[in-house]
């Protein structure tokens, strides 16, 4: 304990002097904070005065405060807020790589709640870079006279600006077609090599502190998906593949490619207009059921994970419009396809295999499948994170937990410490953590959009159900094995596929009882105003 108290405090003691000698410095010569070295030094102190303002923070704080007690749990939850703020400012002045990191622990649901309800905000902090900027991007990439020879219009003011890149409203000169130009800010390649080595060291000092509190899985995964994000040729292929696999889906909308004006740092596509999918006011004045979008979002991200193998990995409501336009009054318009992935085949089927057990309650096959993702003990609460229910519950899909079933879920957790979940957590190959934040998003949508959860678990049961029937075409060996193995899973899909539709069923008579009993209580609003309207008169004249 001395070793590491003494460790400890000769990085307090380095990370001091060199965050006091930069901030110094920017301080004496403020213009050279335009330099990309010394500008990420400033960056670097920043977060390194954070980080360790946090560790002091959570080394002494509960000091004498037994653990046991609701006292603890309150100032735990304290400081986890208080943490979480200083993580906020430090995001929001750093900007670029950083408020992108944020965004991205922001996503994970297995971050306490402080700290992704924090971080959630730097979604809307984003302020865009002067036009200056931007149009050196656009003649280092396209040519010096690039706005003039190959745009009719181009506005300087952006119509969305995000962690690494803004978007512009331009009209080619060519074909008159209006489209969205998303240019990237000057030297966010620099930024991210110099910020994620600061990441990554900042992460094994908390550590080496805290044994217990192990994020590099974190930095790791921000890592990949942050690289793939800045190339635009990348994201580009990324968004036809995705057009192509949604091209005959009437409620899915994807933006064509220009390839004539995209390079690395400029991606140009079709102009589609809509409103963010958590946009509700928008729906009720158009008409548009927030329900029957969630659904629709539901299905489409099931329909990627579980038989393309192939997601959109960014799903926040800026990157997913609703349009007033589309068969059923509505179309969704996916935009940003910056972080994509490309799911193991393997993992595929065995992530619907997963939720083909969780829809039936199979605890032996969970149990199976989480050894084979090398969580062995903790599998039992897959059903807990993804459906709601303990893997012992007696509820249907989508009712949730009973009184009893939380009071021992919640005793059971208590034993539970942060070192489990640590090892729960890195234990998970790469592909689960994906489908695990995409989880997250979606479920948090569909909350806002007022969705029940049984919405999201039929689309997801559906579609492992389809993603499995998939095996059977694909399976290699005789025919009649292969007929076998397409009888068994059309068979087995049939049996599921009834349990929907009477889920479904089910679903449908309690909206009609509560829109029932709804419409009886405005009857009756209804009657007693117009009782009382009656008898006003009389009740005046006495």
């Amino acid at each position: 304990m001395a070793t590491r108290r003494r460790i400890f405090n000769k990085y307090l003691m380095a990370g001091a002097a060199f965050s006091t000698a930069a901030i110094t410095f920017q301080t004496l010569k403020p213009n050279s904070v335009d330099s990309p070295f010394i500008n990420g030094v400033v960056r670097s102190s920043r977060a390194l005065i954070t980080i360790t303002s946090n560790i002091i923070d959570y080394k002494y704080s509960l000091h004498n405060i037994n653990p046991n007690t609701n006292e603890y749990r309150q100032a735990f939850s304290e400081l986890h807020l208080r943490s979480a703020k200083r993580i906020l400012t430090m995001c929001d002045a750093n900007k670029g790589i950083y408020i992108k990191a944020g965004q991205f622990v922001a996503s994970i649901k297995q971050v306490p709640k402080e700290y992704s309800n924090s971080l959630s905000l730097l979604h809307d902090q984003v302020v865009p870079y002067q036009f200056n900027a931007i149009k050196q991007v656009l003649i280092n990439n396209l040519g010096q006279n690039c706005l003039s020879e190959m745009f009719l219009y181009f506005d300087e003011q952006p119509i969305a600006a995000a962690s690494i890149a803004q978007v512009h409203r331009a009209v080619l000169v060519d074909n008159y077609k209006e489209v969205a130009v998303k240019v990237q800010y000057p030297g966010l390649e620099y930024q991210m090599k110099f910020d994620l080595v600061t990441m990554s060291l900042l992460s094994k000092l908390v550590g080496l502190i805290f044994p217990e509190y192990r994020f590099n899985w974190i930095v790791s995964e921000f890592e990949k998906s942050i690289a793939c994000e800045l190339d635009f040729i990348g994201e580009a292929k990324n968004l036809e593949r995705i057009g192509e696999y949604f091209k005959d889906n009437c409620m899915v909308r994807v933006p064509n490619v220009f390839w004539d004006f995209t390079t690395r740092q400029v991606l140009t596509m079709d102009f589609c207009r809509g409103f963010k999918v958590d946009d509700v006011d928008f729906m009720k004045r158009r008409g548009i059921s927030a329900v029957k979008v969630a659904k629709a979002l539901a299905e489409v991200f099931a329909e990627m994970i579980f038989v393309h193998g192939f997601l959109h990995g960014d799903l926040h409501p800026g990157n997913i419009l609703v349009s007033a336009e589309g068969k059923n009054g509505f179309s969704l318009v996916l935009l940003d396809f910056g972080i994509c992935k490309q799911l193991d085949e393997e993992f595929r089927l065995k992530y619907c295999e997963l939720w083909e057990a969780l829809v039936v309650k199979d605890s032996t096959k969970i149990q199976e499948i989480g050894e084979y993702f090398g969580v062995g003990k903790y599998s039992r609460y897959f059903p807990v994170i993804f459906t709601g229910r303990t893997i012992d519950s007696k509820s249907a899909l989508g009712s949730g937990m009973s009184a009893e079933e939380k009071k021992n879920l919640k005793q059971e957790l208590k034993s539970l410490k942060m070192e489990d979940i640590s090892s729960f957590m890195e234990s998970l190959p790469a592909d689960f953590l994906t489908v695990l934040r995409t989880d997250g998003l979606l479920r948090s949508l569909t909350s806002k959009l007022g969705a029940p959860l049984r919405v999201r678990l039929l689309a997801y049961a559906e579609y492992a159900l389809y993603g499995l029937l998939l095996k059977a075409d694909s399976k290699s060996g005789s025919a009649i094995g292969v007929m076998r193995l397409r009888l068994k899973t059309g068979f087995r899909y049939f049996q599921l596929r009834l349990l929907f539709g009477i889920l479904g069923l089910v679903s449908w008579l309690e909206n009609i009882k509560h829109s029932s009993t709804r419409r009886f209580k405005d009857l009756l609003t209804s009657a007693g105003y117009v009782v009382r309207n009656l008898y006003r008169p009389l009740l005046t004249a006495n």
